[in-house]
């Protein structure tokens, strides 16, 4: 397999450099340190398969480099190697055309394996991004999951409704229920999280979120 490695810290770098140089089933023959020399090296190697892509790089992000690499080589595969695990970068990188996404705790041969899957049309993601990916499509099951237990669904939806900084009147109007019904809904979900405030319901909501 022809791999490129394309991340600006050094040290990672050459540490990957190294370990793909070293397996007989890889050829790496393009190890730069941003987006901008990918393009420059990438004419020397048209049998080029899969790139490991950072995000943070000098001068174009990863994921502004995703475009240009699929529209110039879109039969290339793109695994991003990244520290970043919130849902705001997973989410542009994989809508941006990224194969794959991989932290960069992941054990080098874990990488490997990866690189392999993405050839055999698989996807690799890292567990805790994939756990992320499935709690961001079913947040009501994720809540309930962990120490929310204890909310009703409709609960759950006001709670949401509230941390998206609706007011109650505009949660009723969104829910197709009567104010009073809100308010009912809100004085349970305060009793439940243990909290005397619509602030304090949306500020524990919102700390769990970002905990995950």
């Amino acid at each position: 397999m022809n791999i490129a490695i394309v991340e600006d810290h050094k040290g990672i770098r050459e540490g990957l450099e190294v370990y793909f140089k070293n397996r007989p089933e890889f050829t790496c023959d393009i190890v730069v340190d941003s987006v901008e020399a990918f393009l420059k090296s990438i004419g020397r190697c048209p049998e080029l398969e899969v790139v490991l892509l950072d995000i943070n790089l000098p001068g174009m992000t990863g994921i502004e480099g995703i475009h240009h690499i699929k529209h110039q080589y879109p039969n290339v595969s793109i695994i991003m190697l990244t520290i970043y695990k919130d849902e705001k970068h997973v989410f542009d990188a994989l809508k941006a055309g990224g194969d794959g996404y991989l932290l960069k705790n992941t054990p080098l041969k874990k990488i490997k394996k990866g690189l392999l899957q993405v050839l055999k049309e698989g996807a690799p993601i890292s567990p805790l991004v994939a756990k992320k990916v499935i709690n961001f499509f079913n947040p009501q099951k994720n809540i309930k999951q962990n120490g929310f237990e204890e909310l009703t669904s409709r609960e759950i939806e006001v709670l949401q409704a509230l941390s998206d900084g609706l007011a109650a009147k505009n949660v009723a109007n969104k829910l197709f229920v009567s104010i009073d019904t809100i308010r009912y809904h809100t004085k349970n979900i305060y009793k439940k999280l243990h909290v005397n405030s619509k602030l304090g319901a949306v500020k524990k909501y919102l700390n769990f979120v970002s905990l995950e």
